[in-house]
């Protein structure tokens, strides 16, 4: 009797432990250590980075497409251009030059279509500046901006918020500078969509 007591007491003590820290749900993300203040006010912040050349991000991109629409007032989503090789520039700083031109929304997808459906090579800066004259871009004022030191530094700034979360690899999610998932972690795209969800639920709560 007192050995099935004792081993009660020793399991619930492990299922504590396991609601209190956390851990259950471990395999579906990571802590940031150190926290990264979010740039979103009071909101929610849910960050990706991402890279126009990567598969898997583009796997994943209907689904944020989807969850984006549905975004409630209390969360911000962005996305940080991944600078995880000398060969993710030309796009980081494509990215950040339609910011600049304000047609993130009409290049975006297109973008990842006509590298991965389309299996165009868009990878350099003539090849991105002929890619955004298809949509009324003048290449001298792509060219321009493309070179300019306000996207210089905002490639700078993105190397270093990825260095600060530790990022590894792309597709990766940061909510509220607390929490680092990605679709391996979580599991599938759809699953990564539901962690997400979860986790802002998580900071809801806090």
């Amino acid at each position: 009797m007192k050995i099935k007591s004792a081993f009660s007491f020793f399991i619930a003590a492990v299922l504590i432990g396991l609601y209190s820290t956390g851990r259950a749900e471990d395999t579906r993300y990571q802590i940031v250590d150190p926290f990264q203040p979010a740039q979103s006010g009071d909101k929610i912040e849910v960050v990706e980075f991402f890279w126009y050349g990567c598969p898997h991000c583009y796997a994943l991109e209907p689904y944020l497409e989807h969850w984006e629409k549905s975004l409630p007032d209390d969360v911000a989503f962005r996305r940080i251009p991944g600078v995880l090789g000398s060969n993710w520039i030309p796009h980081a700083r494509a990215y950040y030059t339609a910011q600049k031109l304000g047609m993130v929304d009409k290049i975006h997808r297109p973008l990842f279509d006509a590298i991965h459906k389309e299996r165009k090579r868009i990878d350099n800066q003539e090849s991105l500046a002929d890619f955004f004259a298809g949509f009324g871009v003048d290449k001298d004022e792509f060219n321009r901006i493309y070179e300019s030191e306000a996207v210089t530094d905002q490639l700078k700034q993105a190397y270093l918020s990825a260095k600060s979360y530790e990022i590894t690899g792309v597709p990766t999610l940061i909510v509220n500078g607390k929490y680092r998932t990605s679709v391996s972690q979580a599991g599938g795209d759809k699953e990564l969509i539901a962690t997400i969800n979860d986790l802002i639920e998580k900071e809801r709560r806090n």
